[in-house]
């Protein structure tokens, strides 16, 4: 992604004088690096070891890479004395040329330099900032590059002046590419990937290349735009990534490297280069891995197989949602996380939090805006979703201007809330739209409208508009796929993920109640398609033969009145405290209180919304063996039968304590639903299908050239 900016910057960078260009450089990197104190030189985060890491060749401590990016004739010339220099001191180093600049590297000097033990790669084709401002030029300009990786046996590739889009490189052909850096705010295309790392970036099929970010500031802005005085910021740097296992590698200039007398306006001593060399043989000897750019990528892919290589996409999603508590949204989020992607997640805060940030299993959560359940209308509510539409998408477009995401993964409900990425969207960025619930017939359900009035009507128009904004459509079932495809989206732009267990937060827990009660459970929303005063009638009908048993409901939401009016309902059966609403709780929590449970239940009334909508309670009771009493709905006997869950009549709260007492008085039965549910929780987790999942990631963030 080329930003206006930045083509502005690219296209006058000739006319303005280096002395001037220089100048303001300097002014906008002093309250740069003011204001990035926090994250620079040093980003802590990029310090944490990706998952799977196996270490480094022969158990060194950490990899020092050292490259150098020829940019002119002054710098060809000074090649030889720069690699002489290196030997001197047991360092070998790869050396970037740009093959159609005004200089021509010599078939002698790459000879020479692969005798020595060097390495050559490709520095784009002309240093002027402009390779990737067309997406239709690019194959052809990558078809060059191409070419001269084969010419000159180069294994790497790096975009001049910094610039990078890792979605278009897998054109090179490249073994890997190094035009990244963990942090360095005083880029013109400042965002960092923050990682000491090498990272897998995944291409078409099976195809991909290894990325190396440059993890020490570079020569020319340390010395000349930040004017610092010595190698002391190398040096902490170098000390730090070595403490963590990193990748220390440095990318300097020999144009801006003075070897004689006094240097000019633009360069620094090259003694200072030296400094650093005996500083890391001095401090660290035998303990690092001195190794060459395709060395490291070459370890990399051998040490790693396709699938355990971590990415490090740059993906944020946006809920109208407590993310602590959304299984949905934590799924698919911490999924990326633990392969190594940076992922932001913007959502609501709910039960009194205040609005702020979080970090929860490696996520970073920003809490922009706090709702309360107590929407009495339809047009209240809607009021409250556009403002967050609203709030959502400028916090969107300013997180992406600094950090220049990758991916865009949008919840509903609302549909709209596409919209909020509008502005990643207009930079090119792929946006996918999740439909977690059908959005017309869950408000016809919510407000008692009917399908053809029309405000459904209005939905369904909205419905349409976001799908068609969206680059794709996951959709929560297959009856869905097949509503929202013959009225919304085509077939070929959407895909259906279940609300699938992930094993990483539903493993099996240990029961630990040791009492004689016998505990029904509901996790979730208390919306009135839930069906809980069924399931409270039927509670009055259960406890005349079995009066130790109890309902705990856990969750909230469903309107202002909706604990009230549930409450009330017990009252007025005289279940005297048999009844316990126990408020919402941390999702981490709620498998061991399913575990303590005897019995899950899921009322729902088979409604035209809760007759299509998959409950996820299912399996995650079926998780923690607890067998099941589901209401008979069409989208449940899709994907269950008699063998794994205990049906009952919907809407029948007599049906429904005659499917309960079943399971109580009947041992065999109840074996048999847990041996059965095991057992399907394990065809059909999240780790079976998690893969699918990234792979679409992966596709979306690969651009394709016709």
């Amino acid at each position: 992604m080329t930003t206006l900016f930045n083509r502005v910057y690219y296209t006058l960078k000739p006319f303005i004088p280096r002395r001037v260009s220089l100048a303001a450089r300097r002014w906008w990197a002093a309250r740069q690096r003011s204001s990035h104190s926090a994250v620079w030189p040093i980003d802590e985060r990029a310090g944490a070891a990706p998952p799977g890491w196996p270490g480094w060749p022969g158990g060194k401590r950490f990899a020092l890479v050292l490259t150098h990016d020829v940019e002119g004739p002054k710098g060809l010339e000074r090649c030889e004395r720069l690699m002489e220099l290196e030997a001197r001191h047991g360092f070998r180093s790869s050396f970037n040329f740009v093959p159609e600049e005004d200089y021509r590297v010599s078939d002698a000097l790459r000879h020479k330099l692969d005798q020595a033990g060097f390495e050559v790669g490709v520095h784009g084709l002309g240093h002027d900032g402009k390779l990737y401002f067309s997406k239709p030029g690019f194959p052809a300009k990558a078809a060059r590059i191409r070419h001269y990786l084969d010419l000159w046996n180069a294994a790497g590739f790096r975009s001049p002046l910094m610039q990078h889009n890792l979605a278009w490189l897998h054109q090179l052909g490249a073994e890997y590419d190094s035009s990244t850096f963990d942090t360095d705010p005083f880029e013109p295309e400042p965002d960092g990937v923050a990682t000491i790392f090498p990272f897998w970036v995944p291409g078409p099929g099976a195809g991909g290349f290894v990325e190396l970010p440059y993890t020490l500031v570079q020569d020319y802005t340390l010395f000349g735009v930040l004017r610092e005085p010595g190698i002391d910021v190398w040096k902490r740097k170098l000390d730090w990534i070595a403490a963590r296992g990193g990748m220390a590698l440095l990318n300097t200039h020999p144009d801006y490297m003075s070897f004689n007398g006094a240097p000019a306006w633009d360069e620094a001593p090259a003694s200072q280069y030296e400094d650093f060399l005996k500083y890391v043989r001095d401090r660290y000897g035998d303990s690092v891995w001195p190794a060459l750019p395709r060395d490291v990528a070459r370890f990399y892919t051998a040490a790693l197989p396709p699938g355990a290589r971590n990415s490090r996409r740059k993906i944020c999603m946006v809920t109208h949602s407590n993310y602590a508590g959304d299984n949905r949204v934590r799924r698919y989020a911490e999924t990326l996380v633990r392969r190594g992607d940076q992922v932001d997640v913007i959502s609501i805060s709910t039960n009194g939090a205040t609005p702020g940030e979080d970090e929860i299993n490696g996520v970073r959560v920003f809490r922009i805006q706090r709702r309360v359940h107590d929407e009495r209308g339809m047009w209240t509510y809607a009021l409250r979703l556009l403002r967050f539409l609203i709030a959502a998408s400028r916090f969107l477009s300013r997180r992406h201007r600094d950090v220049r995401y990758d991916l865009i993964h949008v919840h509903n409900i609302p549909d709209f809330m596409a919209f909020a990425a509008w502005y990643p969207k207009w930079t090119g960025v792929k946006v996918i739209l999740d439909i977690h619930d059908i959005v017309p017939e869950l408000f016809a359900n919510k407000f008692k409208s009917r399908a053809g009035a029309l405000y459904f009507r209005f939905l369904t128009l909205i419905e349409k508009a976001s799908a068609a904004f969206a680059d794709h459509v996951i959709i929560a079932n297959h009856l869905w796929f097949d509503k929202l495809t013959a009225r919304s989206a085509p077939p070929e732009k959407c895909s259906v993920f279940l609300n699938h267990v992930d094993s990483a937060i539903f493993h099996r827990r240990t029961r630990t109640r040791t009492d004689s009660r016998f505990i029904l459970l509901f996790h979730g929303t208390f919306q009135w398609h839930q069906g809980l005063e069924i399931a409270i009638q039927a509670l009055a009908r259960v406890r005349e033969k079995a009066p130790n048993v109890e309902l705990h409901l856990y969750g909230g939401g469903g309107g202002a009145s909706a604990i009230d009016d549930l409450s009330r309902l017990a009252a007025s059966l005289g279940l005297n405290g048999a009844v316990k609403f126990c408020g919402s709780v941390p999702l981490h929590e709620i498998p061991q209180i399913i575990a303590n449970s005897d019995l899950g239940i899921v009322p729902k009334r088979a409604d035209s919304f809760g007759n299509e909508a998959c409950s996820t309670k299912i399996m995650e009771f079926m998780s923690q063996g607890v067998p099941v009493v589901v209401s008979r709905t069409k989208i449940d006997t899709y994907y269950h039968n008699d063998q794994n869950v205990r049906f009952f009549t919907s809407g029948d709260s007599q049906a429904m304590a005659e499917a309960i007492l079943d399971v109580i008085e009947n041992p065999a039965l109840r074996a048999s639903l847990i041996d059965a549910g095991l057992k399907y929780v394990e065809q059909n987790s999240w780790d079976q299908k998690k893969n699918e999942y990234l792979a679409l990631v992966d596709s979306l963030t690969t651009e394709t050239f016709s």
